[in-house]
Order: structure tokens, then sequence, then C-alpha cells
């Protein structure tokens, strides 16, 4: 019997977060935060501490980088170009912005995306056959994992940022792609973006010595940050040359949006030809690409090399501060640093409430199914826009809820009876 679509949908309850609309929708979900951003905004009209925005080198509100976009909208408008870039989208400021990335990386090419998450997605797709073999870290973001899914050859994961099953497992994929007369791509993740755990590139990097395949590496969480000039991961761990290919997404140290791919030249003019999500799709607008220029100047400019050194000194007081006081933060070495606790639903809701309503502080919330049952993760991102003042008072309000935690204090009340703690 063939059924409704969307009577099937209706009768769902709406996944796994989206079960909790109704109680959650508008605070621990689709939150509304306004103000200028940065490290003090207002939700629901109260001014708070915010650890919750990827602007790392905090360029979002830099009085050039403003000026820039400012100028660029004023002169261009948001329209222009108009089309893909293959047909009436081109302008030379693109091909400037390519060729300033493709230096900065070291690399012989660059080519923009309109967008990181499809941009990558599109890459893994255009780059590979359904006689290739896919090689991927098990915790890869959800745009490399959806790249995974269109491909219409094998794949397979190994355990994160384990290189020892990582090497078992590239033996048996370069196996397999021998037999199918295809090749091998290892794709990872520079940064990590749930743990601040950096890829284990140079260990990676390595195994080429041993078996015939390339890197594909998803950075959008180095770029910028990591290594002596902010190369990124690669440079971080002094892989560059290793690395095929370099991705960056400019939602996160660049705060705008967009990406781009770096690597050989004849690979990057493939892409040009053969990527859906950038043939089928309109042109980087000209107010973007222009305040990317400004944001990579910076970037690549002793004023980027004081906002990395401001940005790590955030990083390393929060991280170390959470180590001395007990807390475990994993293996974060980047700037997100994700503070466990164990509880289940009604800790995670609880809590939350309390650190909004009490503390005023605002930070995301990580719960099942994206970790394992009886966890709970706060994502902490470190900004060079924050303070020493801010990151004492956080690891004092973490030490207070983590003792009310350990009295019971959470453990009681569902999220659809939740009420604001005075």
């Amino acid at each position: 019997m063939i059924q409704d679509i969307f009577d099937r949908i209706s009768r769902d309850s709406g996944g796994p977060i989206g079960q909790y609309y109704e109680h959650g929708y508008g605070y621990y979900m689709f939150p509304q935060l306004e103000g200028e951003l940065g490290p003090h905004m207002k939700f629901n009209g109260v001014e708070m501490l915010n650890w919750s925005l990827n602007n790392y080198l905090g360029l979002a509100n830099d009085p050039e980088v403003r000026k820039a976009d400012a100028d660029a909208a004023k002169e261009w408008g948001l329209a222009y170009p108009m089309g893909s870039r293959m047909l009436t989208g081109q302008t030379k400021y693109h091909v400037e912005l390519e060729n300033r990335f493709a230096a900065f990386e070291k690399k012989e090419a660059a080519f923009l995306f309109n967008f990181g998450y499809q941009g990558i997605v599109s890459s893994i797709d255009a780059l590979t056959s359904r006689h290739d073999v896919l090689v991927y870290d098990s915790e890869s973001h959800a745009c490399l994992l959806d790249g995974v899914r269109l491909h219409r050859g094998q794949s397979f994961k190994f355990r994160h940022n384990d290189i020892e099953h990582c090497e078992k497992v590239l033996a048996r994929a370069c196996k397999v792609a021998d037999e199918n007369g295809g090749g091998v791509m290892l794709i990872t993740e520079g940064v990590f973006g749930m743990t601040g755990a950096l890829g284990i590139l140079d260990q990676i990097a390595a195994l080429k010595k041993k078996y015939p395949f390339r890197i594909f590496v998803d950075d959008a969480h180095g770029f910028g940050i990591m290594g002596k000039h902010g190369r990124g991961t690669s440079e971080e761990l002094n892989c560059i040359d290793e690395v095929d290919i370099y991705i960056a997404a400019f939602a996160k140290s660049m705060s705008s949006i967009g990406g781009f791919v770096a690597g050989p030249k004849d690979i990057i003019r493939y892409l040009k030809f053969n990527m859906r999500s950038q043939v089928y799709a309109k042109a980087l607008p000209m107010p973007l690409v222009i305040g990317n220029l400004k944001r990579l100047e910076i970037i690549d400019s002793p004023k980027g090399d004081e906002l990395r050194e401001r940005l790590f000194t955030i990083t390393r007081a929060l991280q170390d501060g959470f180590r001395k006081e007990g807390f475990d933060i994993g293996p974060a070495q980047a700037c997100v640093s994700p503070v466990h606790v164990k509880g289940g639903l009604a800790e995670a809701t609880q809590i939350v409430k309390d650190l909004r309503e009490n503390y005023k502080i605002f930070c995301s919330i990580v719960i099942y199914p994206v970790i394992p049952k009886g966890m709970i993760i706060f994502r902490i991102i470190a900004t060079a826009a924050h303070t020493m003042e801010d990151v004492d008072y956080t690891l004092n309000a973490f030490k207070e809820i983590r003792a009310k935690l350990d009295k019971g204090y959470y453990s009681s009340g569902e999220l659809a009876s939740m009420t604001v703690m005075k």
C-alpha cells in the first residue's frame, strides 16, 4: 500500500531532537541571540557571556572588515555577479582571492566555494569514481559523511585518530582499490570541531611511504588560527606538502560565508568543471569576495599574528583552568573546549537553565544521540575578543555547577515541567 509521505512525517516524533520542539524551541534549539556579535550578547533580553560563536579571531566586528564589507555592498550590491562562475559569475576579484588562497596555503591553485558545506560534499563527489575507495575518520563532520554517502564505490572508516587502526583500514582499502582498478582517498579533519582535537595529519602523511593514497583534509576549524602563520593544522604539524587536497570554510576564523579548495593545478581545474554545487549554483556575491580579501589580508599580517596569540592565550587559560579543576575536556588543543559531565536529559536542561538564568552564561550543549547516553558536553568556544575576566568567571561558575550536580541538585524534573531557578 502506498503511503502519503507527509502523513508519515506528521506521525513521526520529530526525530531525536525535533521531538522536543514544543518544550525546547527558542531556548535549547534555535535560540535567538541579539546585539553586536561578540563575547557579550543578549538572550531573551538579558546580557550573556557568550561562548557559542566560531568567531575565533574576532573579525566579525573588526572595523577594517566591517568597512570593507560595507563599502563592497554599497559599490556592488548583493546580486553581483549573477549566475554560476562557469557562465556569468566570473570576476577578477574571484580569481584574485583564489590566487591569494593558493599562495597562502603553498598550493598550485585554489577554487572558491559559494558555501563551505556544499563545497566539501561536492568535492568528494567530483574527485572519486565508483572504482575508488574512501577511508575516513569515524568522527568526521557531517559534510564529510554526506560526501561519503554520495560515493558510489566502497568506503571504510577508522577509529577516531587511531593511527594503528587507520593503517589496517588503509591497507584493506588499497587491496580493494587494486582489485577494482581504482584509487584510495583518505578523508579527515585538521581540527575536529566537536572536541577541539587535532587530526593526526602528520602520522597519516607518514603512511604515504607505505601505501599509495591521497589525503583530503577539511580544516574549517584550523584555517587562520593553527600554525605559525595561520595556514592551518597542516602547518602546525609540518605536513603542508603531504596534504593533497586542502579545504577550508570561511564560517570560522574568517567570520564569513563560503570556502575554498586548494591543491595541484590540474586537479583544481578539473573541480572547476565538475563540482555540481558550483557549476549549477550562483557565484559567491561580490561583497563576500571583497570582504574575504580583507579578512585574508589581516590573517596574513602582523595583526593576524597578534589576534592568534590573543586567541590562544584565552584558549590555554580556559583549558588549563578546566583541567586543573579536574574537569574532563578530552584531548582539546584548538579553540573548542568540550566540558564533559555525567547526566541525562533532565540534568542537561536544568544545568543550561541555571547557566543562562542565574550565571548569565550562554554556551552550546550536546547530548544523546550526538554523544553516548549518560553524558553531557558543554561546548566552550574561545575567541580573541574574550578576556581573562571572562575566563575566570566561567571557571568559577562551572565549579559551582559541578558542586550542585554532585549534590543531585539537577536530578529531578523533565523538560516539559522545568521552571527557572531563583
